[in-house]
């Protein structure tokens, strides 16, 4: 762990200047808009250890493998987000002195994340070796109003100085990935374009296409006054910078305003791109960076509305909470189905910036329940548009008759993971597709995304499984060999008991949907079963058998669920019985070593619980939880959330309140010590299920709404807001009282503690408990 961040209600805060933190700044500070995304680095030069980092959604490099590609089977490529044109460049010289954080003194540094109104800003006072002094101060956002621009502020005031100042705003283009497996530069140049005080440089990638034009227009004012200045500019490959000399004396304040715009070829014409960056630039320019800047409070002030929990009486809660909101709110809009969400979002390159099943798995609820169902519908339609290119994995693996395999990662569809216990085996993320169907038809009740295009997803996959189990007749049951489950620390083992259930669940719930279709629109699914040639009566009477003889391997002695066949076989040791220096096993430990323990990642037979909790009673699910739990290291992002909400079912509230600390301050804290490779995005969703399945204990039963609610014992209330179909509720828990409201515009029927409750439009009630 890492705290080094003051605890505030909005804010993340660092004070004072540590370059040992600098990369895990970067990303903490980060800023995006769901199309653009900026890691926190200086606008000025830094010389010192820095992960620069800009990325543009749907922008991404097939970079060639190093293992695996020549294997049948093996993806040639990972995809990943490229690191963009460097836009908030402002190199600083005071007389012949260069501005580099890593060679002056620096004092009373603070930069500061505002979340409320989503903006960043830094401030600091810089000693040069000649004793010359001035103060910094810089104000940085990516516009969510106008999504292709990021604009800045950045002021400095002279304490001492009797000099030139030279001011040096730029584009660099000439980028480089850390991760890059060949260290080859992906970015070719086509165009660079200027005149006084605005900039364009047009690049392409090197494969693919993708054509992104970076772009500038500022302006600069001394003492509250726009001055005219004499640009000089300065050119090199794929680089440009317009350089400025200025008089500076001591109290002058000397204010630098720089627009970029960033276009790309998905959004607009490759021959259109310098146009659309100088219309963007032009109407930025005449409104100004202040109400630029109000503009996007008022946009933010629209998005908590929606999103923000309150919690009182623990800061550091409150803090979390709200930092995982904002970097969801700005990684993902919904505004556009072909873009999807990154594990790491845009605040590193770990993960590559592709899509995993996380997305489906934890971060389609959050999006379903504070925004509107379009949201949640275009994830859903990513994964449609994917379909030929998932059957198209499916074959490179052997299957047949238009059996679809999603991948594991990707950015268009296609697998590029090249680990072959993941990409080969961890296969349950079918199943987290077709779960993402189900759960966002249940919340919303819109039926007709099935009829349109998930009924054609649903059968796709489940053609999978069918073809993926076989029937063991020793067991006289259907089983699946060789899968990696959600544990991560077992591979090619047979029957996970998780795949398994998922596969089952599958095949039934894709037979209810077509009957249900059948029913209400045969039209439609004649149609679609002529058009995927679908042999209703072959492949419905096996999917049931399947069904019915699917082998889910439990331990009757102990009254659980076997996370796989032989588990009970290793040295069932606990998390407690492991030493301080072997922790964390993924860094200290063998991986042959790690194979061969008991020790779980993450939720495995607890991630399936979880999601169909309400077929076990409690007595299951705590036989369960009280096994698995005390062996799971929760080294992955996404482990302890799950475990929080089944913690919070079964009434184990300090577990349930020690799980959500370590879930929702993962980042702040830095807990894993690897937040200088970007955020935790995917599972910042989970903390907040932590709290409104948790906490709040929200779950739908026969598609009514229900809450039971505690409140932690550190807390003295927390709320809410949801929605679910037309409603639109906010929860408030305090210690023997809950509150709900009624937000929509009209009555709703809601749940509390298995209580059936009718509010009206507008109206609230209060539950008094002991």
């Amino acid at each position: 762990m890492n705290e080094y961040l003051k605890h505030d209600d909005w804010c993340i805060i660092e004070e004072g200047f540590n370059p040992d933190n600098q990369r895990s700044s970067e990303s903490i500070f980060s800023i995006g808009n769901g199309h653009i995304g900026q890691r926190a680095n200086f606008e000025e030069q830094y010389s010192g250890d820095s992960l620069s980092g800009n990325y543009i959604a749907g922008i991404y490099y097939p970079d060639k493998t190093k293992v695996g590609w020549w294997k049948n089977g093996y993806p040639e490529y990972f995809a990943k987000v490229l690191n963009a044109p460097n836009w908030i460049g402002i190199n600083i010289k005071v007389g012949k002195i260069d501005l580099d954080l890593s060679k002056i003194k620096i004092e009373n540094f603070r930069r500061v994340l505002n979340m409320k109104e989503g903006y960043l800003e830094r401030s600091f006072i810089a000693e040069f070796p000649n004793e010359n002094i001035i103060e910094i101060k810089s104000t940085r956002f990516i516009s969510i109003t106008e999504n292709e621009l990021g604009s800045i502020k950045y002021e400095i005031k002279s304490v001492n100085v009797n000099d030139k100042i030279t001011i040096t705003p730029y584009i660099d283009a000439d980028i480089i990935n850390e991760d890059a497996n060949y260290q080859e530069k992906f970015w070719e140049e086509i165009s660079i374009e200027s005149k006084p005080g605005e900039a364009y440089v047009t690049v392409k990638t090197k494969k693919l296409d993708f054509h992104v034009c970076t772009s500038m227009k500022f302006n600069i004012e001394k003492n509250g006054s726009k001055i005219n200045h004499n640009n000089k500019e300065k050119r090199k490959k794929k680089y440009i910078a317009q350089q400025v000399e200025l008089d500076i004396k001591p109290d002058d304040t000397i204010s630098i305003y720089k627009y970029s715009a960033i276009t790309n070829s998905e959004n607009h014409k490759k021959e259109s791109l310098t146009i659309a960056a100088h219309n963007i630039l032009q109407r930025s320019f005449e409104k100004g960076f202040e109400a630029l800047l109000t503009e996007q409070a008022n946009a933010w002030k629209c998005k908590w509305t929606d999103s923000d929990i309150i919690i009182e009486g623990d800061v550091a809660a409150q803090q979390a909470i709200r930092f995982n909101i904002f970097q969801l709110n700005q990684t993902y809009t919904g505004d556009d189905e072909r873009l999807n969400i990154g594990p790491k979002g845009f605040t590193g390159e770990k993960y590559g910036g592709s899509t995993y099943w996380d997305t489906e798995a934890y971060c389609l609820p959050f999006y379903l329940r504070t925004s509107d169902k379009k949201a949640s519908r275009k994830l859903l339609l990513y994964r449609y548009r994917h379909l030929t290119k998932a059957i198209e994995n499916a074959e490179k693996l052997g299957f047949t008759n238009g059996a679809a395999l999603y991948p594991m990662v990707t950015m268009n569809g296609e697998e590029c993971h090249n680990e072959w216990e993941i990409t080969f085996e961890e296969i349950h993320r079918n199943g987290a597709i077709a779960f993402a169907i189900y759960n966002y038809t249940r919340h919303t009740g819109d039926e007709s995304y099935i009829e349109e295009y998930g009924l054609e997803v649903l059968i796709a996959i489940s053609r999978f499984w069918a073809q993926r189990v076989n029937f063991s007749k020793e067991k006289n049951k259907y089983v699946i060999l060789g899968v990696t489950g959600p544990n991560e620390y077992e591979n090619n083992v047979n029957n996970n008991w998780y795949t398994n259930l998922m596969a089952k669940w599958c095949l039934e719930y894709t037979l209810k949907s077509i009957a249900k279709i059948q029913t209400k629109n045969p039209e439609q699914y004649i149609e679609l079963k002529n058009k995927i040639n679908f042999n209703e009566l072959k492949e419905v009477g096996n999917w049931s058998n399947i069904v019915d003889n699917m082998y889910l391997p439990e331990n009757e002695e102990l009254g659980i669920f076997l996370q796989q066949e032989g588990y009970m076989d290793k040295d069932l040791l606990t998390v407690e019985d492991l030493r301080p220096e072997d922790r964390p096993i993924n860094q200290k430990w063998s991986w042959d070593r790690i194979l061969r323990s008991c020790f779980i990642k993450q939720a495995d037979v607890l991630q399936g619980i979880y999601l169909f909790n309400e077929n076990y009673n409690i007595d299951t699910i705590k036989r369960n939880f009280d096994f698995y739990e005390p062996k799971t290291v929760h080294e992955s992002s996404l482990s302890p959330c799950v475990h929080t909400i089944l913690a919070a079912k079964l009434g184990y509230k300090e577990q349930a309140y020690d799980l959500y600390l370590r879930t929702a301050r993962l980042d702040i804290d830095d807990y894993n010590d690897e937040v200088d490779q970007g955020l935790h995005i995917t599972s910042m969703a989970g903390t907040y299920l932590s709290i409104v399945e948790g906490f709040g204990g929200m779950s739908i039963k026969n598609e009514e709404l229900h809450f039971a609610p505690f409140i932690p014992e550190q807390w003295k209330l927390f709320s809410f807001v949801v929605r679910y179909r037309e409603s639109f509720l906010k929860i408030e828990v305090t210690k023997g009282k809950v509150t709900v409201l009624n937000q929509g515009r009209s009555s709703s029927q809601v749940f509390i503690r298995d209580v059936e409750y009718n509010i009206k439009e507008r109206d609230s009630i209060e539950i008094y408990s002991n």
